[in-house]
């Protein structure tokens, strides 16, 4: 259903959880209402997650302008292709996910989720971002020549038009928690730091890069630019950005990511997955380490879902070893 704004779609539910973490809080050594969590896990659609929030922008711009089909792309455990599926699905949209290396033997995880969902998936093999966005956009036209609108939705959903969904959730979040000093998030495609960025601007937001992209850096730094453009607002001041929890890459768990994960679960019943949530908590426990985050400052970290990719990773059956 099309919402008052015209090129966007409701998906989500929202505003979603602002939650405290006390114990997690004492366990680093903060009062106990200084840090708190922002579950965007919690959206509603297709296991949730903070793609949601793009979607509704990404795909209501698709609708809105005619397309009958949809075609993006990702890693093998994508939670940006598993809720673009969910998406489709709802608005009756065909769904064509690209997703680099070679189908596994055995669907787990998001991969599984995106079967169930209905979208056709299309393995690339071990393929850089380049020839991953030719294989897209040769999808696309194998759509188009068939008869059938469709669009592309970019890696990530990380544009401009699917940054914005996450200004909305800056502005959700401070009326929230109006003292607000900092929020923690980890950063792939980027367009959800520039989104909060954007609202809060670029000294309340750390971002913690997971090694999705080579260029965090600037991806996050052109798409805040482009809605600062939207606005007519100045473009945000320097970026703060962690660089320091990607480790032997994107796809790996690293030894801090798989001891924030186990801190938060024992702490606050929380579950992160192993290459967003788990990094950007690991950047949180560096930071406090660091004395970048300091007791008596409000604190928040984003949780932007991925729950489902835990049960695709390699190394999920480390963590019961606890």
């Amino acid at each position: 259903m099309i919402t008052a704004d015209v090129e966007r779609v409701a998906l989500g539910t929202w505003p979603t959880p602002l939650e405290p973490a006390p114990r997690l809080a004492a366990a680093l050594g903060l009062r106990p209402d200084d840090l708190w969590i922002k579950r965007d896990d919690l959206g509603g659609l297709g296991g949730g997650g903070s793609k949601v929030r793009k979607l509704e922008h990404t795909l209501g711009r698709a609708v809105h302008r005619g397309a009958r089909a949809v075609v993006t792309s990702g890693a093998a455990q994508s939670n940006h292709a598993r809720l673009t599926a969910a998406a489709a699905a709802r608005l009756g949209l065909v769904a064509v996910l690209v997703l680099e290396g070679d189908p596994p033997a055995e669907a787990r995880g998001n991969a599984l989720l995106d079967a169930l969902l209905g979208a056709r998936l299309v393995w690339a093999g071990p393929v850089d971002a380049a020839a991953l966005a030719e294989r897209v956009e040769h999808e696309a036209e194998a759509l188009r020549a068939a008869g059938t609108a469709t669009a592309v939705v970019p890696f990530g959903g990380s544009s401009v038009v699917g940054a914005r969904g996450y200004a909305e959730a800056g502005a959700e979040l401070l009326r929230q928690s109006p003292d607000l000093d900092a929020v923690v998030v980890a950063v792939g495609s980027g367009g959800t730091m520039a989104g909060l960025v954007h609202a809060l601007g670029a000294d309340r937001v750390l971002g913690v890069d997971t090694g999705a992209v080579p260029d965090p850096l600037e991806r996050v730094g052109a798409l805040a630019g482009g809605l600062a453009r939207e606005a007519g607002v100045p473009a945000p001041g320097p970026l703060r950005l962690r660089r320091d929890q990607v480790g032997a890459g994107y796809a790996t768990l690293t030894p801090q990511a798989r001891e924030a994960m186990v801190l938060l679960a024992r702490t606050e019943g929380v579950v992160l997955d192993p290459v967003y949530t788990a990094r950007a908590a690991a950047g949180l426990l560096a930071a406090v380490a660091g004395g970048d985050v300091t007791p008596g400052r409000r604190t928040v970290l984003l949780h932007s879902g991925g729950l489902p990719g835990l049960f695709g990773h390699p190394s999920a059956a480390t963590l019961a070893d606890g």
